[in-house]
């Protein structure tokens, strides 16, 4: 059997001891971030009732949609996305490598954020495939988040494509720590610095202004003096090609595939809805608005992944 610790670039293991067992029944959605739509349609149940039933081996690719109903913003959610709400836009690769200013932005806002970030729980929709996967309905999860709430719902055979920001790593010596212990050695750092928030963003990053984060000091790596990174692919960086084709064979062990919370918008996950054309897998397709693969899919369903896949029976595959 596979496991997220066989993939590559992943040295450490993180593990949530403060996260208690949850039961997909038990928690509440957070929809400040949730796009409004209207509830699941019956008939809209019974199609993706059928197109689970049928499946033996899904593979399952989920997006900022599904952690949206954990309350952690997204990027573009029509009128309630980032892009949407300013104008905003995340850390490009280039820009945090070769500049030690946009890395003290980054940190500073990352280090105000993270308290609040690093505390979401799971949903009902994260619990949901990690029960799949229990059963043996679900083959394989690639999430395109870089929260960790799928790992913290106790999915196992997982795919994080873009990295986690649970993790820290030296681009000088490839040392990996954990977050939760970069944030001690910022306070240990910055004993005196203070900075209120006006404003929340995905993944973590909250709105300082610059003279806020002027004087915040980040650490070097504890090994060589290198520059710490998250672990996490920022925009304009690709996915290493070993875990690309590491997802690329999962798919083709599988018969299906379901996207969850995601437009698709970026190639990096697109990719494997091109793949599973190609194979011409059935797909379907969970996402409040449109998506980049609507016009090729199976099925399309425009609803909360919260509400909708409690709804869905997975049945035994081998029964």
């Amino acid at each position: 059997m596979f496991s997220a610790r066989t993939l590559p670039g992943v040295h450490r293991t993180i593990s949530f001891h403060n996260v208690r067992s949850h039961s997909a029944s038990r928690t509440s959605p957070n929809l400040a971030f949730v796009p409004t739509c209207l509830p699941p349609d019956p008939t809209e149940v019974e199609k993706l009732q059928d197109f689970v039933s049928n499946s033996k081996r899904l593979f399952v690719i989920t997006g900022a949609g599904i952690s949206t109903e954990s309350g952690i913003p997204d990027y573009r959610s029509e009128g309630i996305g980032l892009y949407a709400r300013t104008d905003r836009r995340p850390m490009q690769h280039a820009e945090f490598i070769r500049s030690a200013s946009a890395r003290q932005r980054y940190w500073a806002r990352n280090f105000v954020g993270w308290p609040q970030f690093s505390s979401f729980q799971p949903n009902t929709a994260h619990l949901v495939l990690r029960d799949w996967e229990k059963l043996g309905k679900l083959h394989w999860l690639v999430t395109q988040n870089v929260d960790a709430l799928h790992t913290k719902a106790g999915s196992q055979r997982l795919t994080e494509l873009h990295g986690c920001t649970h993790r820290v790593f030296c681009l000088a010596c490839g040392d990996q720590i954990l977050r939760s212990e970069l944030q001690e050695q910022f306070e240990a750092l910055n004993p005196a610095w203070k900075a209120e928030a006006f404003g929340v963003a995905p993944d973590g990053d909250v709105f300082l202004t610059d003279e806020q984060v002027c004087n915040f000091q980040v650490p070097a790596c504890c090994k060589c003096g290198g520059i710490l990174k998250p672990d996490v692919t920022f925009f304009g960086d690709t996915v290493c090609r070993e875990k690309v084709n590491f997802v690329h064979q999962r798919l083709a062990e599988s018969d299906s595939m379901l996207v969850a919370g995601s437009s698709m918008q970026v190639y990096s996950g697109y990719r494997f809805a091109l793949a599973a054309r190609d194979k011409q897998l059935p797909i379907a397709i969970l996402n409040i608005g449109p998506t980049r693969l609507d016009h090729f899919a199976s099925l399309k369903l425009n609803a909360r992944c919260g509400e909708l896949l409690p709804l869905i029976v997975a049945p035994d595959p081998t029964s």
